[in-house]
């Protein structure tokens, strides 16, 4: 059984529909999931990139794209109340509980099934009670632990979510699902050069 770590961020509609996907993509492979909530705003700030939503016409085209892309697969999305939202509550919530498939499940859905305000507080108070987390969320312990996570995804060169890492190699997002399946049987194009051959290319421009 091969480990896939996943590093994903509730406020990624990517992250939300590839963390449905996943066990579509990968049946029949031998797998277990080890399920890392990081910061998002945290490593867009290390790599010195702005979100989609911070970027009108990205964030209109994101909407339209996610949308499309849960009524092809048959998922439920519904746009937040807000967005971009603040996800700390939701992300330590996660941790707090021993993030599991079902935790992920809930703080996902929490956030992208009904159309309502991820931090409305009734709502979270309500979460948080059927969770029942095994530390508390707004404790400093669970702070710094997603601190930690996300300064060690920063050091592992991971810049965005989803992120799927498979030993050493990274797969970000949703489209990266195929690809994620391929290594995991041990597709040929894995086996040899390609992998490294295929990152090399030097930059022809370089922005001072």
């Amino acid at each position: 059984m091969q480990r896939i770590v996943f590093h994903f961020d509730v406020v990624s509609p990517y992250a939300y529909l590839a963390f449905e996907r996943l066990p579509q993509v990968l049946q029949g492979c031998s797998y277990e999931v080890d399920y890392r909530p990081v910061l998002f705003a945290g490593l867009l700030q290390h790599w010195g990139q702005k979100g989609p939503a911070e970027i009108e016409p990205k964030r209109a085209w994101t909407f339209r794209h996610v949308h499309w892309l849960a009524q092809q697969h048959g998922i439920t999305l519904d746009t937040p109340a807000v967005h971009p939202f603040n996800p700390l509550a939701l992300l330590r919530l996660a941790l707090a509980c021993g993030p599991n498939r079902r935790i992920v499940e809930a703080v996902f859905r929490h956030a992208w099934v009904g159309g309502h305000d991820p931090n409305d507080a009734q709502r979270l108070a309500e979460l948080a009670n059927r969770l029942t987390p095994r530390h508390d969320p707004a404790g400093e312990e669970v702070k710094a632990g997603l601190r930690r996570l996300t300064d060690e995804a920063v050091q592992g060169g991971i810049f965005g979510v989803p992120t799927f890492v498979l030993g050493d190699r990274h797969f970000w997002g949703l489209d990266a699902l195929p690809m994620l399946r391929d290594a995991l049987l041990g597709g040929a194009w894995f086996a040899g050069a390609g992998w490294d051959a295929a990152a090399v290319a030097p930059p022809g421009v370089v922005r001072r």
